[in-house]
């Protein structure tokens, strides 16, 4: 492996750590359906809202979410849609893998 693969794939790990929590996930798949606010997505989660916060702040920090700032709210929007179609993937995976264990059960 060279440098720029190096470099590529740590970048491309990045992505997929700030990706790597389920509360993350979740986000990711409201903000499929359009733009929330701070209070929404805490709202949604049940969680306080630093946390989710810190949450949305590791996503854009890796490019995954942009966010508006509109008077004293905050507006986060998904970046990265091309994500979505990673999930279908992971998903048929995971069907996959259920198949072949129901088939040795």
């Amino acid at each position: 492996m060279d440098k720029t693969d190096l470099v590529r794939f740590e970048a491309q790990a990045q992505i997929m750590k700030a990706l790597s929590h389920p509360t993350r996930l979740f986000i990711v798949h409201e903000l499929a359906k359009g733009e929330k606010c701070v209070c929404e997505l805490t709202e949604m989660v049940g969680a306080d809202t630093s946390t989710i916060s810190k949450h949305l702040s590791i996503m854009k920090n890796a490019g995954i979410v942009g966010h508006e700032k509109r008077g004293t709210s905050i507006y986060y929007t998904l970046k990265m849609k091309c994500v979505l179609n990673f999930f279908v993937c992971v998903n048929e995976v995971l069907k996959k893998n259920y198949e072949a264990q129901r088939a040795f059960a």
